[in-house]
């Protein structure tokens, strides 16, 4: 039996877990993964998980083969590095032995997930992901463009922006690709380096309106969150976190989805294309 035609047949028999299933990243995934013939069980409050009580957790574990694992708040966050250590080893311990964590390209303060997940005993792989493209068309950022101006603190920085169904497809393949990618690191970027005035000229350009981007330092940036009712813990691990990020240290581009995929990333350009004729900046 070939490589391939041994993961399609792992496929039919597989149970993951996917964590964060109506996120950004996670619904990608539980998308592809259904696409790839798994068996996907979603993990959101709505069907009993949740991640602030260990107590539900078993109940969505048990008899799984793998679990993708999304924390609810930034990996880098203290409270990721307990809950994520934690959730593996539950996991282990019931025999999900194959996880998958997001974590984030650059990311410092993510580094103790990360080794959380390793100390747990999983048959683990780490995907360090670049800044995602969807972030322009969906959450925080997107009212700032659909009204003309983005503010963020990332200053003139250059950065690969990643399409989260290339991070989803990668998601896959380690899931089902046996001890390939087991022990490994991952690090996915897209395919060119943009600063986010660039990315915003292009969005701008798409929707055939005028926006703005407008750099602020890091520590405005957190204050005003905090003013929009951020919780102050998390505006200012967001505010260390983007003083460190925003330094200039991912400005560059890696072979990661091509490693996995055996294809390039996907272009920011046709992103924007495809969210622009979907109307994700429309008022």
């Amino acid at each position: 039996m070939t490589r391939n035609a041994a993961d399609k047949a792992n496929t039919q028999q597989m149970t993951v877990v996917v964590t964060g299933a109506s996120g950004r990243t996670g619904s990608r995934v539980a998308e592809a993964a259904r696409a790839a013939g798994l068996t996907v069980r979603p993990a959101s409050r709505a069907r009993g998980f949740d991640w602030a009580d260990p107590t539900t957790w078993a109940a969505t574990l048990r008899d799984a083969d793998a679990a993708y694992l999304v924390h609810p708040f930034d990996v880098g966050s203290p409270a990721a590095a307990e809950d994520i250590g934690a959730l593996a080893r539950e996991a282990v311990g019931l025999g999900v032995r194959r996880l998958v964590l997001l974590s984030a390209r650059g990311e410092d303060q993510a580094l103790p997930a990360e080794e959380a997940l390793k100390a747990s005993g999983a048959h683990w792989t780490v995907v360090r992901a670049a800044w995602f493209s969807q972030n322009f068309s969906e959450g925080p950022l997107v009212e700032g463009l659909r009204h003309g101006e983005l503010v963020f603190p990332a200053g003139e920085v250059k950065e690969p922006f990643v399409d989260v169904r290339d991070i989803a497809d990668v998601v896959v393949a380690a899931l089902v690709g046996g001890d390939r990618y087991a022990g490994r690191t991952l690090e996915l970027t897209g395919p060119r380096l943009l600063t986010w005035r660039e990315a915003v000229a292009e969005v701008s350009e798409a929707t055939g309106g005028t926006i703005t981007y407008t750099p602020v330092p890091s520590r405005a940036y957190g204050d005003a969150l905090a003013g929009f009712g951020v919780p102050p813990e998390e505006a200012e691990l967001l505010t260390e976190v983007f003083e460190t990020l925003m330094d200039g240290r991912n400005a560059h581009r890696t072979d990661g989805v091509r490693e996995v995929l055996g294809r390039g990333p996907r272009d920011f350009g046709d992103f924007v294309r495809e969210a622009a004729a979907a109307g994700a900046w429309q008022v």
